[in-house]
């Protein structure tokens, strides 16, 4: 049965990114730090989409990442990321959370812009079939999680304290939501960490 799945690469202070977000510095100031897991040695190609470098325990969990069936993400994150040209990978379909209408330059045949999390979430799984739906964002994850149609984290903890940046729990309601953790693995320079949102009740 397909799952939502957020995937984040976070410092153990919390943070997503570094300071001073902007086009050009997606990550923010000092924020590459938390995707050196899976970009090391692969300088001359950043792109996310190429795992070939990887082995062991980074590559099988980038190979999970690859086997999405969807994605969704909030206009902020699509927008710094170029939209990835259209392809986040495989051509599998983008759903964007956005209220306000799509620039040109972000429109592919594959794109798909939404306003309402429960319909972006409910179109992705639609498309998907039996693969996961990645999700993508910080805000995308905190309105999915207080609509209770986010199934489950994939933390990819990184050891470092930024200090400051983009936090990826932010102006969460007071209601408490209960995790169950499913894995632990440890690879190199990173720690997997992936709970499921337990029903509220």
């Amino acid at each position: 049965m397909s799952k939502t799945v957020l995937y984040m690469s976070m410092s153990v202070d919390g943070f997503i990114a570094g300071p001073n977000v902007a086009p050009g510095n997606g990550l923010g100031d000092g924020g590459q730090r938390l995707h050196a897991w899976f970009l090391q040695d692969a300088d001359a190609d950043a792109d996310h989409r190429t795992v070939s470098h990887l082995a062991g325990v980074n590559r099988e969990l980038m190979d999970e990442v690859m086997a999405t069936g969807a994605v969704v993400v909030g206009r902020r994150t699509f927008e710094l990321a170029d939209g990835w040209g259209g392809d986040h990978h495989d051509g599998v379909p983008i759903v964007v959370l956005s209220r306000r209408r799509p620039e040109a330059r972000l429109s592919w045949p594959g794109v798909t812009y939404v306003s309402d999390i429960k319909a972006a979430m409910t179109m992705a799984k639609d498309a998907a079939g039996d693969q996961d739906v990645l999700v993508h964002g910080a805000r995308t994850a905190q309105l999915a999680l207080a609509a209770r149609v986010l199934d489950e984290l994939q933390i990819h903890l990184v050891p470092v304290l930024l200090g400051q940046g983009e936090p990826l729990f932010e102006d969460m309601p007071a209601e408490h939501i209960e995790l169950e953790l499913l894995r632990t693995v440890d690879g190199p320079g990173v720690t997997h960490l992936r709970y499921r949102v337990r029903a509220a009740g």
